[in-house]
């Protein structure tokens, strides 16, 4: 049994007992926690709290299990069931609320579950936040309401307001791609997606739709997170069908993975670059993304003589960088499409509109745009330490080996080369460094990556 309390939410596997992992008990105390510190913080006129969820096994225990909690707590709570994660951030700012609760533990295997917890605006907390409700957890200081101040529940339905909004989008071009005709194929892995990209996709006027796993039961039929080895399924109906695109999304549906018409992944770094390219193309502006995503987004905005900056690895980072930078489009190399005409928040569903409206416009098919792009590939290596050794210090010696470089320690340590990178970053819960390299081919990846982690070596001697 695990349970991983963060900055970010709290996220455990099922079962066992109390304090091991994500059970009703623990589940009860960190939603007090979280309801006591927006009670403290957020001052809007609003006492209500949105929930939403999506189709994992253990989801509507949770889901009762959180709206009793918000209600003995008196915050009223919109709940509104089966929903993507960013379609409950949409409904934080659509309902006025003064915050909302996600039960999903995103790409993660079935036995495991999550809070995770946004602000008033629709937006995670940031880590000074997060901190201080996992504060008032430890403490246990949270005061319940008395029997005439319990909160009270009202449910709602956001998928089709959210739709609507995707709709909305002025770069979400919906005459040209009905006029496209084209013919999509989606992997929804049995959770949200499954209720959501049919309509999203019929509503943007695409009639041929080739539908796979898209009961939303939990019952995951692969590894849930979208990466290359876990979407043979899929890959092999672009080949037996005429998908002119195929769209893998995970089980909360704000990563999106592109598969092109010959079944061959798009890859997951290149879905942000694409959609980067159709926005900047029509509204010029800068542009940002982790410092562990690849460097094509860089050129594509240079592209355009518009700039591009790199956050910290983590979602809040990245807006707060565009925020800062005022940036047109921007997310993480997983997938992640964070688009502020939309909302501050990672969403397959603006993902695959824009996406679409940029295959309609460029009349080129998936492999054809893929190939206009940049070629990347990055190496995800590690080095094991002996417990208690002085990582902070190896980084710091690590920095100072390559100053002539051009060096971000921001998160860790990034050594940009003048046609490659490698990015140092420590884990928090184990003796390792993880170590991702990118270059113009995997073999200059992994030496590169190599050569940086023999150096890692010879300094924890």
């Amino acid at each position: 049994m695990t349970l991983i309390k963060s900055i970010s939410g709290i996220r455990g596997t099922i079962g066992g007992r109390a304090g091991e992992g994500l059970n009703p008990l623990d589940t009860v105390k960190f939603v007090s926690a979280y309801a006591a510190f927006i009670r403290e913080n957020v001052k809007n006129s609003s006492n209500a709290i949105v929930v939403g969820r999506d189709a994992r096994i253990s989801g509507k225990m949770m889901e009762q299990i959180v709206v009793g909690t918000l209600m003995g707590m008196g915050f009223d709570v919109v709940n509104i069931g089966l929903a993507t994660t960013p379609t409950t951030e949409l409904a934080v700012a659509m309902e006025n609320a003064a915050g909302g609760i996600i039960l999903t533990a995103s790409h993660n295997p079935k036995q495991w579950n999550a809070l995770k917890l946004l602000n008033e605006k629709g937006e995670f907390l940031n880590a000074k936040e997060g901190e201080e409700v996992l504060k008032i957890a430890e403490s246990e200081e949270f005061l319940f309401a008395h029997v005439d101040h319990l909160g009270k529940v009202k449910e709602k339905d956001y998928t089709d307001k959210h739709i609507q909004a995707v709709l909305g989008l002025e770069l979400v071009d919906v005459e040209a791609i009905k006029a496209a005709d084209f013919e999509v194929a989606i992997d929804c892995v049995n959770s949200v997606g499954g209720i959501v990209l049919p309509k999203l996709l019929k509503a943007l006027g695409v009639n041929k739709i080739n539908e796979l796993y898209c009961t939303p039961n939990g019952e995951f039929p692969h590894n849930p997170e979208p990466l290359p080895e876990h979407l043979k399924d899929i890959s092999d109906m672009m080949k037996t069908t005429s998908s002119d695109v195929g769209f893998v999304v995970d089980p909360d549906v704000d990563r999106l993975a592109i598969i092109s018409e010959n079944g061959d992944m798009f890859g997951e770094e290149y879905t942000l670059v694409a959609v980067a390219d159709y926005v900047l193309k029509h509204t010029p502006g800068n542009t940002v993304s982790n410092l562990s995503s690849s460097r094509a987004l860089r050129d594509v905005t240079r592209r355009y003589g518009c700039e591009y900056n790199a956050a910290a690895v983590g979602e809040v980072n990245v807006t707060t960088q565009m925020k800062a930078t005022d940036a047109v489009i921007g997310g993480e190399g997983n997938g992640g499409i964070i688009y502020p005409a939309s909302h501050y928040g990672r969403d397959a569903l603006v993902g695959i509109a824009l996406f679409l409206s940029h295959m309609a416009h460029e009349k080129k098919k998936v492999s054809e745009i893929r190939a206009s792009y940049p070629q990347y590939f990055i190496a995800k290596q590690k080095v094991e330490l002996t417990p208690g050794l002085d990582v902070d210090g190896i980084l710091k010696t690590v920095k100072e080996k390559f100053i002539q470089y051009d060096v971000t320690d921001i998160d860790g340590v990034k050594i940009d080369f003048p046609d490659k990178w490698v990015h140092l970053r420590k884990s928090n819960t184990e003796p390792i460094i993880r170590v991702y390299s990118e270059a113009h081919s995997m073999k200059e990846a992994e030496d590169i990556g190599g050569e940086i982690m023999e150096v890692i070596r010879q300094l924890a001697k």
